[in-house]
């Protein structure tokens, strides 16, 4: 217990204490330094011997050290709302709203000023309107595989119309094929075969990468007309060029004719997919560059870029708020569940042999993303972090990554959202950032502008002049001189490269001492700057930082008894106190007896406690009838016999005041230094009641009897080392020997191992001739 409360303490002082480990030079360092951090601007607040980075502290810490809260420059964060349209309360069958006029995120913009370490708090609200419009994109694979799919998927239009049209009375469709990259080795090298890949007397259309057959329209008719215009196509390898039809429709908004609604991609497929990288098998090493390359509705540039990436695609889809349902069959199933995993606001549903289950699926799948919000939040500036908390139905509240999203929100719900938005620093390069914090697969965003306190308002008027700061070496603003560069000082009077001369110097040593500034502080410009202490209450000063704050006398383990202040390691005690470490009370009631004499008039009130001053009554007497010790044993049966001695065993026992006689409560301290407690009463016959046990500090002789043991011990711990040393190199010494021994007298037999080859070969130059 006792080690973490140190380690808690430790924290405490040391880490927590963020405004002293600035050290910072300027009232902008110091509030950039922490939220609780603030600069005193009193041009007198420092002492003698602090450096200008003492006026940034704690702001409690400044106060108690004579600082007024006027001239403390604390400045703090804020936050204006600057477009607070309210949520849409839209019935279904009610008012006719554009989609840019509903609203269901609140508020819509807002400014804040964040100040160095403290959060601003913004609360969000989020409704999920009723009657939203949707736009949906249907993207099918006419790979060979799925011709049975197309027959099912030509009645779709109307179909889905009227299903859709139980959610929203403003519902788009589109649609959107496509096989795979053309230039791909093994589809077929023939003109012939690249005409109709498909085998046997089935008549397919020419393999393609991506076309855009309908733009999203209201027309469900015009949508069945068009499918039922398809022709199926083919390729020979399984996975499909489903990511490069992705990637157009993500970005080739004007083409597709997004709106700014709930957008909705079905995904239709009865295969795989090809990604990042498998265009190398057809010589595309060009990276897929995220941009739209229709032209008379198709994809012109499959033989030019790779496949998107999965991060590649995930970006543009988000950056579109495009939510994606992956209608699959079961075989792939798997595959699709881990690409879902990485694509914020998508789904998988599992499609049936023939499609005839495309219509359900739709519908389960919108259901289970537009019953969940997710919020998130564009690249934060350097420095910046942001927290999230959520209030969702029920009362639910999540924090952390939970913190951002709230599900099984039904329409018309309302959910609340908390963000603490908070800086460490300012930003290097700029003093204004904006982040824009946006609900998933939503078009609708809350744009907030950040702005950072980096200065304080005392900064403002500060004053160059050639009367302050060494003849206008520095800046004079908030109470000190900001130095230029290349000056230091508290009045910037010297040049950084004559900060350490010996003759500088020499005016930091105290009585012509080796020390520099005590050991306390750092000599600059020739004086003395006191280190800070990581307690911010506890300082040194003075001018050669000879003084201190916290090496003064304590009693009851409290510096100066808790009565007074530590000034120089000397305690300055409060009214009514007294003492080296003012653990002396001159307050007299403690000593008053029941008939309010002090000490009943026989003796006289020291710190709270009477001293018996009438022999009668003095603890000599009692001490020898009570221990049979002291200076009057040999006389005090004879003389002591005008009282009654009662022994106790405890001071609880001891009597308490009362009315009908004067009582009195001493201790007294006999000559082997114990203390003893008594009470004496007055009455008919005088009573004294003595605690029977000696309270005795460790006797003088028991520290010299401790040292002697210690030093016995130590002694004998020395004495066993050398012995077990000795015994170590006498042991190794024959052991050593032997070996020698040993060695001389081996016989050792010489041959030549059987299987060694020499390093070295050979080769005679046949034309040599020796000449």
């Amino acid at each position: 217990g006792f080690f973490f409360f140190f380690l808690f303490l430790f924290w405490f002082l040391i880490i927590g204490n963020e405004c002293i480990k600035a050290n910072a030079e300027s009232c902008g360092d110091c509030i950039q330094a922490g939220a609780k951090c603030g600069w005193c601007t009193d041009t007198d607040f420092l002492k003698q011997g602090e450096p200008t980075s003492a006026r940034c502290d704690e702001l409690d810490s400044l106060k108690k050290r004579g600082c007024m809260a006027t001239k403390i420059e604390n400045p703090r964060g804020s936050q204006r709302i600057l477009r607070n349209k309210p949520v849409t309360n839209r019935k279904k069958g009610g008012e006719k709203l554009k989609p840019e006029d509903i609203t269901q995120i609140q508020p819509q913009k807002l400014a804040l000023s964040l100040r160095s370490g403290e959060a601003q708090t913004i609360n969000l609200k989020f409704k999920r309107a009723e009657d939203y419009p949707i736009d949906l994109y249907y993207l099918m694979d006419l790979s060979y595989s799925m011709k049975d799919d197309l027959e099912n998927v030509k009645n779709l239009g109307t179909s889905l119309m009227l299903e859709m049209s139980k959610i929203t009375s403003d519902f788009r469709i589109g649609f959107g094929s496509f096989v795979e990259k053309t230039v791909m080795p093994y589809i077929s090298t023939t003109p012939a075969k690249l005409l109709n890949p498909c085998t046997g007397d089935q008549n397919c259309t020419s393999p393609f990468s991506y076309k855009n057959v309908l733009k999203l329209t209201s027309n469900g008719k015009q949508f069945n007309t068009l499918v039922g215009q398809q022709q199926i196509s083919g390729n020979l390898d399984s996975p499909e060029g489903g990511f490069d039809a992705i990637m157009q429709v993500a970005v080739c908004g004007e083409h597709i004719g997004w709106r700014n609604v709930t957008r909705l991609l079905v995904f239709s497929t009865d295969a795989g997919f090809h990604f990042a990288g498998d265009g190398k098998l057809g010589g595309i090493v060009l990276p897929n560059d995220g941009k739209c390359h229709l032209e008379n509705n198709m994809y012109t540039m499959s033989h030019h870029y790779d496949y998107p990436s999965i991060a590649h695609l995930v970006q543009k889809l988000s950056d579109n708020n495009i939510q994606t349902i992956f209608a699959v069959t079961e075989e792939f199933q798997p595959v699709y569940k881990e690409l879902k995993n990485l694509i914020p606001k998508s789904a998988v549903g599992t499609l049936s042999a023939n499609s005839s289950n495309v219509i359900n699926l739709i519908i389960d799948a919108y259901n289970s993303l537009s019953s969940e919000v997710i919020l998130e939040n564009s690249k934060l500036p350097e420095g910046v972090t942001i927290a999230y908390q959520s209030r969702c139905k029920n009362g639910l509240v999540s924090t952390g990554e939970d913190g951002r999203k709230c599900s099984n929100i039904s329409i018309g719900d309302e959910v609340s959202f908390s963000i603490n938005v908070t800086a460490q620093g300012c930003p290097k390069h700029s003093k204004s950032e904006s982040i824009k914090i946006r609900p998933l697969g939503f078009t609708e965003e809350v744009e907030i502008r950040l702005g950072f306190i980096c200065d304080c308002e005392c900064q403002k008027d500060g004053i160059v002049s050639k009367d302050l700061c060494h003849y206008g070496n520095g800046t004079f603003e908030c109470g000190a001189c900001r130095c230029k560069k290349g000056r230091v000082g508290r009045d910037c009077e010297c040049r950084r490269d004559e900060v350490s001369s010996e003759d500088l110097d020499r005016n930091c040593r105290k009585d012509n001492s080796t020390d520099l500034c005590s050991n306390n502080g750092e000599c600059v410009c020739g004086k003395c700057e006191c280190k800070k202490r990581d307690n911010p209450e506890e300082y040194y000063s003075g001018k050669y930082c000879e003084c201190d704050n916290f090496n003064c006398d304590r009693s009851n383990n409290k510096l100066c008894g808790g009565h007074g202040r530590c000034e120089c390691r000397v305690c300055v005690c409060d009214a009514n106190y007294t003492g080296s470490a003012c653990d002396c009370s001159l307050d007299t009631s403690t000593c008053l007896a029941s008939n309010n004499q002090i000490c009943n008039g026989r003796g006289i009130c020291e710190c709270g406690t009477c001293r018996c001053t009438d022999p009668k009554f003095q603890g000599p007497t009692w001490v020898v009838l009570s221990f049979g010790t002291g200076e009057k044993k040999d006389t005090c049966e004879r003389d002591c016999n005008y009282f009654t001695l009662i022994k106790v065993k405890d001071r609880d026992k001891l009597p308490q005041p009362v009315q009908t006689f004067p009582l009195m409560h001493c201790k007294e301290r006999d000559a082997n230094d114990c203390w003893f407690y008594y009470t004496y009463a007055v009455n008919n016959n005088t009573e004294v009641h003595v605690v029977e046990t000696l309270e005795c500090p460790a006797g003088p002789d028991i520290i010299p009897i401790v040292a002697g043991v210690v030093a016995g011990i130590v002694l004998i711990g020395l004495a066993l080392l050398l012995i077990w040393k000795l015994l170590m190199i006498i042991h190794d010494r024959r052991e050593f020997a032997k070996f020698e021994k040993e060695k001389m007298n081996a016989k050792w037999d010489t041959g030549e191992n059987p299987i060694y080859k020499s390093a070295v070969t050979t080769v005679v130059n046949p034309k040599y001739e020796g000449k």
